[in-house]
């Protein structure tokens, strides 16, 4: 009898992922909407999506790098997979000017953006590591080791083996450290979707906590522009300690407009160690990892970068920054105007707001699209803390938002 051969088998982790992705479901819902209600003019405060197009000198920027590859004398291939030497200069000198931090050119890795880089990051820790995250928080934190095998099935909004730390309204949506020892810890600060942002001293609890257990903390920083406030960090590296427990992660996607364009970066510090670790390791296994799978960013992408990183390009983009901030100005008004409880928008582009009545998210969401025409995203997509509010983005042109703002003073019952 003849043997059966052995069988490809798919990652059957996928299958754990309790529901579709928030962000599709969010497209579905609108799309169905539309396609019944022809004709109505739909306004998205949903997808954090930037709207304004590319500042003069980002634009000349990345001709620039067109035209480089235009002309043999100037023309490159591949280039190195930690980044473009001059890009990786200007980010350190962006952590000296702007948080007054130290830190290497080789503790640099340029990406294709922070999301790509907060779901890879976790390849280089072990697979049976423990995580904590904030809840609510960006799906990818969860779903990238859900899908690694780093927890358990799916028990109803949650995942066992995952410690979530509750954000609400009385620790004011950021959270305690984890009393249990974990090794992985995400913290997004400014948070995204609630739009708090953590103090110095919140920082600091959780950098000794790491140090004490020999924790990784994973920082996604990808909103620091936003921070108006001089006296909030923008960077966990302003806390002592942080180098040796911390990774952070970055991006031009929210601080220059670069959601299409694609580019990111992420420190790991030749001095961070874990468990089984010393100093030095988790840089050369991300590097490792990087020079495996990762071609590098393109290099159009980076010229675009290093003018946003330019002082006409920073300054430039700030005067976006501040037009996205404007709009969360007039939308948090309207809905405290509806009596709304609100949170965020004024050191992030994100509203976060509750709720009336113990309305479900999901329940509220149909609510605002089927009266006000108006698309937000429901605060159960980030995580169980996040039931019962929605996000608003204020990401968007500003004749969008106003029209958006008068349907739902008109319209929101």
């Amino acid at each position: 009898m003849r043997r059966r051969s052995a069988m490809a088998r798919i990652n059957n982790n996928y299958d754990k992922l309790s529901t579709g992705y928030l962000f599709p479901e969010v497209a579905r819902r609108t799309k169905a909407f539309s396609e019944s209600n022809p004709g109505v003019d739909i306004y998205k405060l949903g997808i954090g999506n930037t709207t304004l197009p590319l500042t003069p000198s980002v634009i000349e920027g990345l001709r620039k790098g067109v035209d480089k590859l235009a002309d043999i004398k100037t023309y490159t291939g591949y280039g190195d997979e930690q980044g473009d030497s001059r890009l990786r200069k200007m980010i350190a000198g962006l952590y000296l000017r702007k948080y007054n931090v130290k830190i290497e050119e080789n503790e640099i890795f340029v990406s294709d953006g922070a999301k790509p880089d907060s779901a890879n990051i976790q390849s280089i820790f072990g697979s049976d590591g423990k995580i904590a995250v904030q809840d609510p928080a960006y799906p990818v934190y969860v779903d990238s080791n859900v899908i690694a095998g780093r927890t358990g099935p799916a028990e109803g909004s949650t995942y066992k083996g995952i410690v979530y730390m509750p954000c609400n309204e009385q620790n004011g949506f950021f959270p305690s450290v984890p009393r249990e020892k974990v090794d992985l810890v995400y913290i997004c600060s400014p948070n995204n979707p609630t739009g708090a942002v953590a103090t110095k001293e919140q920082l600091s609890d959780f950098v000794d906590y790491a140090r004490n257990n020999r924790a990784v903390i994973i920082f996604d920083a990808a909103y620091w522009s936003y921070i108006s406030d001089p006296d909030l960090p923008r960077s966990i590296y302003e806390v002592e300690g942080a180098r040796e427990c911390a990774i952070e992660i970055n991006s031009f996607s929210k601080s220059s407009g670069f959601t299409g364009v694609r580019l990111g970066w992420s420190v790991v510090p030749k001095t961070l160690v874990a468990e089984d670790a010393s100093p030095g390791k988790i840089n050369s296994l991300w590097n490792r990892r990087q020079t495996t799978m990762f071609n590098g960013a393109s290099n159009i992408a980076q010229e675009g970068g290093i003018a946003a990183l330019s002082d006409k390009g920073l300054e430039e983009n700030q005067a976006i920054i501040d037009y996205y901030m404007e709009n969360a100005r007039i939308i948090r008004e309207c809905l405290i105007e509806k009596g709304f409880k609100v949170f965020g928008g004024k050191n992030a582009p994100y509203l976060w707001v509750k709720t009336k009545d113990g309305m479900k998210s999901w329940d509220f969401f149909d609510k605002m699209l089927r009266e006000a025409h108006v698309v937000v995203t429901p605060g159960s997509g980030f995580g169980p803390s996040g039931e019962g509010y929605f996000r608003v983005s204020a990401f968007g042109v500003r004749d969008n938002v106003v029209k958006a703002v008068q349907s739902i003073r008109d319209n929101l019952k």
